[in-house]
């Protein structure tokens, strides 16, 4: 199953998310038929920790972080040719041998399983995931532009053996819809617009989080299960 709850539109110039909060509210609804099904919300940080949030809270549906890094260019950081997730699950774009030689591909490869290790090791605390097998698991981000970080994080959950894997997002390119209709068991989009160029331009109030952001995320969801 595959829904686009919005349609391709022009961007207005109002935005369409106040913010992340805003976002992760209007995606949890979107996900209604998950509500109280014991479905696990997984949020790739640093930005998809208050979507996930929002959304899991909503549907009162267990929720992690699953970190994936993507692979930048060495002088174009914004821009990437592949991911790794933490388990080492590694999505890389069919052209990249012809970008990069092989020695610089195994360093940045190197460097961003390092890094994933580290978030690992301070946004959840060394803590492992909870198990996927045979579970709904719902990824959720921020928004998807290439998606390669997303591409990682499905490959890592099927070596899992999740049972279904929803990819969920406020927002994508229309180009994104077709493949992560191929990839995932249902893919959940609110909006498509028709130039779209980067996450950050649907959002009225966009920043980059922090770690310590992203812990105080954590900690309001322990809190707020705990209370």
């Amino acid at each position: 199953m595959h829904r686009l709850v919005g349609r391709p539109t022009a961007l207005r110039m109002d935005r369409m998310f106040k913010d992340r909060w805003d976002a992760g509210e209007k995606l949890g609804r979107a996900l209604e038929a998950y509500r109280d099904r014991d479905a696990l919300v997984l949020a790739i940080p640093r930005g998809g920790a208050i979507v996930g949030f929002q959304v899991a809270k909503h549907l009162n549906a267990a929720f992690s972080l699953l970190v994936a890094r993507k692979l930048p260019f060495p002088d174009n950081p914004e821009s990437g040719w592949g991911a790794v997730a933490e388990d080492g699950s590694t999505f890389v774009f069919p052209q990249a041998r012809r970008w990069l030689p092989d020695a610089v591909a195994k360093r940045i490869t190197k460097e961003q399983k390092q890094e994933a290790e580290r978030r690992v090791a301070v946004l959840r605390k060394g803590k492992p995931l909870p198990d996927m097998a045979g579970r709904t698991v719902i990824l959720v981000d921020d928004g998807i532009a290439m998606g390669s970080t997303m591409r990682a994080a499905i490959q890592m959950c099927r070596s899992r053996k999740a049972g279904k894997i929803v990819v969920a997002t406020p927002v994508s390119g229309p180009e994104a819809v077709g493949e992560f209709r191929r990839l995932a068991d249902e893919y959940v989009v609110l909006e498509t617009p028709e130039f779209f160029h980067a996450v950050a331009q649907v959002y009225r109030h966009w920043y980059d989080l922090s770690d310590e952001e992203v812990i105080e995320v954590l900690e309001k969801w322990e809190h707020e299960r705990s209370s």
